[in-house]
Parts: C-alpha cells; structure tokens; sequence
C-alpha cells in the first residue's frame, strides 16, 4: 500500500489546466457514515481573500449537492490516466441509484472526516469558505447559456480553503 505525503500548495507543481480541464477530478464529500463523489472538470485553484482556495461547481440537480451543503468541508481527488473508467461512471451514474465506490473499486479514507480515495495521486482537501449560486444576470457572453445552461441548471459555486495537499509517494 502506498502512502502520501502532506505539501504545501506553493510546493504543488502540477499543471491543474490539464488536471482539472483534461485528466477530471472527483469532487468527494460526506462523512465518515455516507460518502459521495462527482466527476468535474470544471473547477479552479487559485488565491481569494489571501487564503489559497479552491473553486468547485456543483447544480442543485446532483446528488452530491446534498452532501455539498450538509457539510463543511470536501476533496478534489486526482486519480491519474488509469482512472478514466472510473471516472467516466462517476461522471454518467448518480449515487442516488448506484454505490459508486462499490462499482468503481475506489478505497476511501480520510482526513478527519473528509472523505477521498487511496487510489488519488493527489489530493486537496478544502474547507468551505463561501458560496454563492450562479445568476443568469452575471453572464456577460450570453452565449454561454444556451451551450452550458439550456436547462437552467446553473451551479453553486463552493470555495474552499486549501487545508491541505496530500500527494501520493510510490
């Protein structure tokens, strides 16, 4: 079994255009008695209110909004290129029907209560800070409603601090 070693986000050098925007992520959360996790790859990290943060969308429509809003805190897990299946069922099924970790094989543990998988090679555990739902007034390119929204689904959107960065050591 491998483990991972805690770093600190200026020490996190991996290019998170191509982790989040290409590779996906899984956005985890629950507790240590219910977990759920949802495949992203829209997201972002970056630096709000001089904390290091990170930026996770979520529409109310998923089942891990729930999960989103009854607690305080969540994991963006990188599980890495032999992950694509898995992360392409946590993308298509809703853990309202189907126990993803079953059916994926994913190992969870955690950090305090914030759940994440051993088979991340890096994860980000993040403790809400604020949210704030999208507004369809906001859009200045207007264009980007019909392609993203046709349904009126927008997200919520949930920053969170970086608490901290657990990379996988082989």
């Amino acid at each position: 079994m491998s483990t991972f070693k805690e770093i600190t986000p200026l020490e996190w050098d991996d290019n998170v255009f191509q982790k989040i925007g290409s590779e996906w992520m899984l956005i985890t959360v629950g507790n240590e008695q219910k977990q759920n996790m949802m495949t992203a790859s829209w997201g972002g990290i970056g630096v709000l209110w001089n904390k290091n943060v990170t930026f996770a969308f979520v529409r109310p429509s998923r089942y891990s909004y729930g999960f989103m809003e009854e607690n305080d805190s969540y994991a963006l897990c990188f599980l890495g290129k032999g992950y694509r299946d898995a992360l392409n069922f946590c993308g298509t099924k809703s853990g309202r029907d189907v126990d993803k970790i079953k059916e994926t094989g994913l190992t969870v543990k955690f950090s305090n209560v914030t759940p994440y998988f051993e088979e991340a090679k890096v994860v980000v555990i993040c403790k809400k800070q604020y949210v704030q739902d999208m507004d369809p007034k906001g859009f200045l390119n207007e264009a980007i409603l019909p392609a993203c929204y046709a349904n009126g689904d927008f997200h919520r959107v949930y920053v969170g601090e970086i608490e901290k960065i657990l990379i996988k050591e082989c």
